[in-house]
């Protein structure tokens, strides 16, 4: 595959093709996109990894991944929240599981103005955003599941209610694109908004030994400005091993790549990019052979665990050298000043999202591809 975004990808510390070749690789012919050979399928990561080849220009293999999402979503617009081989195996039904494709479809759409698969995508979209804030409380956050028998666990994660809040705001403006009205969705948003924001007694504190519950307000949006340096610099040195990378844990000698590329993109997003491309290079020398990073190593130790190639860390990578080093039209999703420009609090129309869409479209010189066939250590998903 031949991929020409006016030589701009070539500046990145990464070999962007070689890694989203790696994605397709284990994506099997449903479009389908495992966490590596062998392993389960989340819909979380498997929308990650579809951002991941969306980014690389693989288009048609991105497309076969979210109708994978489209053949499998269920009637109340919800996913099971584990498959393997295409057969559900854990069948809760999280809230930010089933919210996440409208930041897939969103970005999809940023690098190719494919408005005719946005529409058709459209009706699935809006059936995950309907089904997580089905799981909103009363004060705002976002319930995180319903469990196999459909009872609601009245349990609120900062992580994943950060997830919809950033869904949330790609859904409302594929409204405004679609000429689609949802003041619905807009009190949700605000709502969620506030909870995250100032009710952090909402969310369950058992996950704040999590890196991800540090950063990812941040990542998404919900903590900006002075709080967002505030909460960066408050609980640095209780997740960042300087030289090295993000613990995915905070009481555990174990960094992982995906957090620490996330990091990267929350730190970008908040206008601190020489600070992230400091951090994108402590993972630079962590990878296999190929190209392709480890999902995790122990320290002081230096043991690569697990040492499966994770289809969602390599995604993560190129989402961070494309927050980093603009490789793409969406390479600025996360980008908190563009989110204030673009007023999205206001009722949508679409002429306040403009700054969304001045960029150009990739332009491509591919030739023909097609998809390939092809010890859980944690739950990767928010």
């Amino acid at each position: 595959m031949e991929l020409d975004m006016n030589s701009r990808r070539f500046t990145a510390p990464i070999e962007v093709d070689g890694l989203a070749k790696s994605i397709t690789e284990q994506q099997r012919d449903s479009g389908e996109i495992p966490w590596y050979e062998g392993g389960k399928t989340d819909p979380w990561d498997h929308v990650e990894s579809a951002i991941g080849l969306t980014i690389g220009g693989y288009f048609a293999q991105s497309r076969k991944a979210f109708e994978w999402l489209a053949d499998n979503q269920l009637e109340d617009g919800s996913w099971y929240s584990a498959y393997k081989g295409g057969i559900p195996e854990d069948t809760t039904r999280e809230a930010n599981m089933s919210s996440y494709i409208a930041v897939g479809m969103f970005h999809y759409y940023l690098v190719t103005r494919d408005m005719q698969f946005l529409k058709s995508m459209w009706p699935c979209v809006r059936g995950g955003i309907d089904y997580a804030l089905s799981l909103q409380a009363p004060s705002g956050e976002i319930y995180w599941a319903r469990d196999p028998h459909s009872h609601i666990d009245p349990m609120a994660l900062l992580t994943g209610s950060s997830s919809v809040y950033m869904s949330l705001k790609c859904a409302l403006i594929t409204t405004a694109l679609l000429g689609e009205e949802r003041p619905d969705w807009h009190t949700a948003f605000e709502r969620l908004g506030d909870a995250i924001r100032y009710r952090p007694h909402l969310f369950n504190k058992s996950k704040a030994r999590f890196s991800m519950d540090w950063f990812y307000p941040i990542l998404a949006g919900a903590i900006t400005d002075t709080e967002a340096s505030r909460r960066i610099d408050k609980l640095w040195n209780k997740f960042v091993v300087e030289g090295m990378g993000v613990r995915c844990v905070s009481d555990r000698p174990w960094i992982t790549m995906a957090e620490t590329s996330e990091l990267v993109i929350a730190l970008a997003a908040t206008g601190k990019s020489e600070l992230a491309k400091t951090v994108f290079s402590w993972i630079q020398n962590k990878r296999f052979d190929d190209g392709t990073f480890w999902c995790g190593v122990t320290f002081p130790d230096m043991v690569i665990w697990p040492e499966e190639q994770y289809t969602w860390t390599n995604a993560a990578a190129l989402m961070a050298a494309d927050a980093l080093y603009d490789l793409t039209p969406a390479s600025q999703l996360f980008n908190h000043a563009l989110w204030e420009k673009s007023h999205v609090r206001s009722p949508q129309t679409i002429h306040q999202y403009e700054p969304f869409f001045r960029r150009q479209p990739a332009i491509l010189n591919r030739k023909a591809s097609s998809v390939s066939n092809t010890k859980d250590m944690r739950v990767r998903h928010p």
